[in-house]
């Protein structure tokens, strides 16, 4: 018992110095974001702003026009998820349920791209495809692009979590006359919540935060920049340093829908992490 004690103590001061670390530099952010830029420097050592500056944030908000872009950003992540969710989630059906030649092989080179890391080389045939198809000076040109590029690890996670549902409860909706498609919609998708929430938190956080991206499809509009796009515009907002104080005000207040979607759906998200793990 004594033993037990003392290996959970462990386990909870290693968690808690684990925690601190990664919280670490949103603390420096936020006590940044007080600053004023002068400040920020000439002592950016200091932790705790001598005088706390809260007309950053409100600076911040009438430069960048956030209402305006943080509507763009809603509206194009908003419009990925839904476009993932279904790509991802119907994918994974096919692979899990399908029964079709080559299937095996095709989830293999599926499975293969998830080790390769494209980052900014695929920026170039992204926007070729967007050009040829004339939607590479709109906001749906980047979403259209978001869903049929899906990353195979969303593929994967619904794959996996779909094996886990009884395939019994797939025979006796077909022996009540229920097509493929029907026996997803009617019967799977209810039943993998957890794993369609996971798959939305996981993609609001890749689209919420993308940059280079939504910078390029938004170069010749800019009116229709996004949250992100807009905050590291404010950088360069000052006439001679560079605004630090506004750019990291900007960031405090783009983080915060993150963090209230994560810890409403916190619960969500971990069933679906884990669940797809256990044979049932």
């Amino acid at each position: 018992m004594i033993r037990r004690t003392t290996s959970s103590r462990i386990i909870f001061v290693g968690l808690c110095a684990i925690t601190a670390v990664f919280l670490f530099p949103l603390l420096i952010t936020l006590f940044a974001s007080l600053k004023s830029n002068m400040e920020i420097l000439t002592a950016g050592g200091n932790l705790f702003p001598e005088v706390p500056r809260w007309e950053n944030y409100v600076e911040a908000w009438n430069m960048a026009n956030f209402k305006r872009y943080t509507v763009n950003s809603l509206f194009v992540t908003s419009m990925t998820i839904a476009g993932i969710l279904l790509v991802a989630t119907m994918t994974g059906y096919a692979f899990s349920r399908g029964s079709f030649r080559g299937k095996n092989l095709l989830f293999s080179l599926f499975i293969a791209t998830m080790f390769l890391s494209w980052g900014p080389i695929m920026i170039y045939p992204q926007l070729q495809v967007a050009k040829f198809l004339h939607i590479h000076a709109s906001l749906w040109g980047y979403i259209i692009l978001r869903v049929f590029t899906v990353n195979m690890t969303m593929i994967f996670l619904a794959k996996t979590y779909i094996d886990s549902v009884p395939r019994s409860l797939d025979e006796a909706a077909r022996i009540d006359g229920c097509s493929f498609f029907r026996i997803y919609w009617n019967i799977i998708l209810p039943l993998i919540k957890p794993i369609i929430a996971t798959i939305a938190l996981l993609t609001f956080g890749e689209t919420w935060n993308d940059y280079l991206l939504p910078l390029v499809f938004t170069m010749s509009k800019p009116v229709l920049k996004t949250l992100t796009v807009a905050v590291v515009g404010l950088k360069t907002s000052g006439q001679v340093a560079s605004s630090w104080n506004l750019m990291l005000a900007g960031s405090m207040m783009s983080i915060i829908p993150m963090i209230i979607l994560y810890f409403s759906m916190s619960n969500y998200f971990i069933s679906g992490l884990t669940r797809g793990a256990i044979k049932e």
